[in-house]
């Protein structure tokens, strides 16, 4: 006689070593293959009992898988229990022993046995193969019109397993599914919107066919919502939250896109979001469904700012989840009704500051989708206020987050820098060089700022340098504005203080000093020391008078460990020797125009879309190498305007470039030679082009060969006129409700360029945020992408979002066009990343 399996519990427990644990399933198991062996009837069911927990511990129990055939086979409904219970622990769908059980299923389905029944179709729905779905739907589908309501509930149930087995069997099941809509039996309910819901899923066909059940749906809805206090169905003084729950998310399948559906379902929707008390977790998720139901559907405004607020009565929940939940939601819909979501700005800010870092980082991402013009001053002071005393692991996002949208929404250039400034002392070690960029360029191109930037900087860094706290952001911007601008600071520069701003007394002496002191820290780094050393020498020819000084300066680190500072100095120390082309070379750095810096940040140089670090996303690039020169670029000419400059501006340029007179005759190999240094090594010119340079830009020479015009007149004449021809859009991508579409042109008489525009479209509910757009050429191919119009996809939208993109294939007509994508986003609080290979291009490009 086998033991127990009570005694084989407590022989595992009682086992103190892993071995001696081994050692006593060795022994079970040994025994339980000899009463397999013998054919032990009696206590066959007790065998299996111990061979499911010896399973359950991770040993191996093939030998016993046919055992609990036996038990289904037998004709009581205790062995019957086991042997399913056993077929769907021991076994899976990939078994082909399973094979063997089907015609035991198919009996036991037509017994008249309620429980048994429902043994079969609880095995089956856990565990059938695709054969088994399909042998046994008949069977499925009869018993979802049985009599018995505990048998409809566990054929709808399994029904949904078999559908996902066998689609083609929708049809058969549409009807039946329906149907189940008017039993009265809240689990026959429960189980046939899950069925519904199943088969929308997997044929969006029958959602239209079901949207005539939305008007029972809502009857349902609503009779749980008035009827009395039923204990069967009570959890937390709330009615079947589970069957309110699913009925939800079946209307918001139905109402999707369906104006009437939706006009049915208002009234009701807004009778669950107000009748619902929120006090305990049922209530919650009733209402958190009914939410989701709202902004999924073509709900009114109105309806769509009583969920809003329903979300912002769970921010102020003591519930981490519940918070999280609220914040998650938010961010999803801020781009449906984002007034709403505004009124609760306050609570979302506070979250900022919540100890919980998953909530602290959706409240962030939340508050950057809720900043615009008119509150971008009222949420940067709160985020500015939080960075100071926010972790430090938390610090990165917050100041990333700050910084762009000070860039983005920033009302005056004043407030930019005061605001950059603050993030630059509390949180300057995360400040990312693009940023400081940008700060450059805005305040060059802002004489009237010159001072006042010149004196915040100063005080900042003279404050920081004082507590020891410098960073590589601070240190850099402020040695350049100081190296730009520092003699403002003195003399009667009182007089063009900005309102509101404390006068600044500072002799030259201490200007060099500080910069001085900024040189001696180790904490700067080599790039720190590379600034403080231009800004000192810039100086130097601004402050005559410490010109000695700073030489000994500069000639201290001539003999620096660090390559370039060591070669800086040694320039630097050598420029002293230069006597009044030191002034010269020092001057002030013109103003960059902001537009050409946005558009070249945004438009990075043509690169080899084959090397791995040189793939484009959204206009950045990582570490493209410096393209060779061209004269457009010399120039300072726009591409598209390049083709209409006037050959006097040219010129004119060109004698800048050259430091000559283009007016007079020049000899044929200086000319040759000076026009292939401008275009950065082209080679030799042909010995048919003129030698004189007004002729090569289209002046009034009087004897010119057929070639006149050479590469200049190339570059900076019009273009023959030529018939540009037309393509139809192809869509590059498609998945989870994104579709990219690349609209193809080509440029007059450049026929191996490609122009793309790509449109960018979300046919899903939810927002996409955090969209990026990657795409990588083959080596004989070179890529170049624009910024994209916005990150952010809103729900149902179709080419709100644009993208442009330019290739030149240098084997026009050898090889095809083609392009391998990398597109991230997030969606629903997850992040992903999809490839996708474009290949069917026109064989024209």
């Amino acid at each position: 006689m086998s033991s127990r399996l009570r005694e084989l519990i407590r022989n595992v427990r009682q086992a103190k070593t892993a071995a001696e644990e081994r050692n006593v399933i060795a022994k079970e198991s040994a025994a339980l293959r000899n009463a397999f062996k013998d054919q032990d009837v009696t206590y066959r069911h007790r065998n299996v009992s111990k061979l499911m927990y010896i399973h359950m511990l991770g040993y191996p129990t093939h030998f016993g898988q046919m055992e609990t055939l036996k038990l289904i086979a037998a004709s009581g409904f205790p062995e019957k229990r086991i042997g399913y219970l056993g077929l769907m622990i021991l076994l899976d769908e990939r078994q082909e022993v399973l094979m063997l059980v089907t015609n035991s299923l198919k009996n036991d389905l037509n017994t008249r046995n309620q429980y048994i029944v429902g043994l079969a179709l609880c095995a089956l729905g856990n565990i059938c193969s695709n054969e088994m779905a399909r042998d046994l739907a008949p069977e499925v589908e009869k018993l979802l019109a049985s009599t018995n309501s505990y048998v409809r509930k566990k054929a709808a149930l399994c029904a949904t397993r078999v559908l996902r087995k066998v689609p083609e069997a929708i049809e058969t099941f549409a009807d039946k599914a329906a149907g189940l809509l008017t039993d009265r039996h809240h689990g026959v309910l429960l189980s046939g919107t899950t069925l519904m819901l199943e088969i929308c899923e997997i044929e969006p066909k029958t959602i239209e066919q079901y949207r005539r059940q939305v008007p029972m749906l809502c009857k349902i809805l609503r009779s749980l919502l008035m009827s009395g206090f039923a204990p069967e169905h009570d959890v937390g003084g709330i009615t079947d939250p589970f069957l309110q729950v699913k009925v939800l998310r079946l209307l918001r399948v139905l109402g999707k896109g369906h104006a009437d559906a939706s006009d049915q379902m208002s009234d009701i929707l807004a009778q669950v979001a107000t009748n619902t008390e929120g006090a305990r977790n049922a209530g919650n998720a009733i209402l958190y469904e009914c939410v989701q139901t709202i902004m999924g559907v073509e709900s009114v405004g109105g309806l769509r700012t009583l969920a809003i607020n329903i979300l912002g009565r769970f921010l102020a929940n003591r519930d981490n989840n519940i918070r999280y939940v609220a914040l998650n939601t938010l961010a999803k819909v801020v781009g449906v009704d984002t007034q709403a979501v505004q009124r609760h700005r306050t609570t979302v800010v506070e979250c900022v500051k919540d100890a919980d870092v998953s909530i602290r980082r959706r409240a962030l991402e939340l508050v950057y989708a809720l900043v615009n013009e008119g509150n971008i001053k009222t949420l940067t002071k709160e985020l500015l206020d939080y960075l100071k005393v926010s972790d430090l692991e938390f610090k990165p996002d917050l100041t990333s987050k700050i910084c762009m949208l000070v860039q983005r929404f920033a009302p005056d250039k004043q407030w930019h820098l005061d605001s950059l400034l603050q993030v630059m002392q509390q949180a300057g070690a995360y400040v990312k060089e693009e940023v400081c960029r940008a700060l450059i360029v805005l305040i060059s191109n802002a004489p009237e700022l010159h001072g006042y930037t010149a004196r915040s900087m100063y005080r900042a860094l003279k404050d920081s340098a004082d507590q020891a706290e410098l960073t590589l952001s601070l240190v850099t911007s402020t040695c350049w504005f100081l190296g730009e601008y520092g003699e403002l600071l003195l003399g009667k520069a009182d007089a063009l203080l900005q309102d509101g701003e404390q006068a600044l007394p500072v002799s030259s002496q201490e200007l060099v000093t500080l910069l001085e002191s900024v040189l001696s820290k180790v904490t700067i780094g080599p790039v720190g020391r590379e600034y403080a050393l231009t800004a000192l020498m810039k100086l130097s020819t601004r402050l005559p008078d410490h010109s000695e000084h700073i030489q000994g300066i500069v000639e201290q680190y001539t003999g620096s460990s660090i390559l370039e500072v060591q070669a800086r100095s040694c320039e630097y120390s050598h420029m002293f020797k230069l006597g009044g082309m030191r002034a010269a070379l020092l001057e002030h750095i013109p103003p960059l125009d902001e537009s050409t810096y946005s558009r070249n940040l945004g438009n990075p140089q043509v690169i080899d879309g084959a090397a791995a670090a040189q793939v484009v996303a959204n206009g950045d690039i990582a570490d493209a190498p410096a393209s060779a020169g061209n004269l457009a670029d010399l120039l300072s000419l726009d591409d598209s305007a390049g083709a209409s400059a006037s050959a006097s501006s040219a010129v004119t340029a060109l004698q800048d470039l050259l430091s000559g007179d283009l007016s007079s005759d020049v000899a044929a190999a200086g000319g040759k030679q000076a026009i292939a240094d401008l275009l950065g090594g082209m080679g030799q010119m042909p010995a048919s082009n003129p030698t004189n340079l007004a002729d090569l830009l289209g002046g009034s020479a009087t004897s010119t060969s057929e070639t006149t015009g050479g590469v200049f007149a190339d570059l900076l004449s019009q273009p023959p006129p030529s018939s540009i021809p037309q393509f139809e859009p192809i869509t590059a991508f498609e998945k989870d409700g994104i579709r990219v579409v690349f609209k193809l042109s080509k440029p007059a008489g450049q026929e191996s360029v490609t122009d793309i525009e790509a449109s960018y479209s979300n046919s899903s509910s939810e927002a996409i945020t955090d969209f990026s757009l990657q795409a990588a050429v083959p080596k004989f191919m070179q890529l170049r992408l624009e910024p994209a119009s916005s990150s952010t996809l809103a729900a149902n939208s179709s080419d709100a979002v644009t993208q442009k993109l330019h290739v030149r294939n240098n084997m026009h007509g050898q090889k095809p066009l083609v392009m391998r994508l990398r597109i991230g986003f997030t969606s629903g609080g997850a992040n992903k990343v999809e490839q996708a290979e474009v290949k069917n291009f026109p064989s024209a490009l």
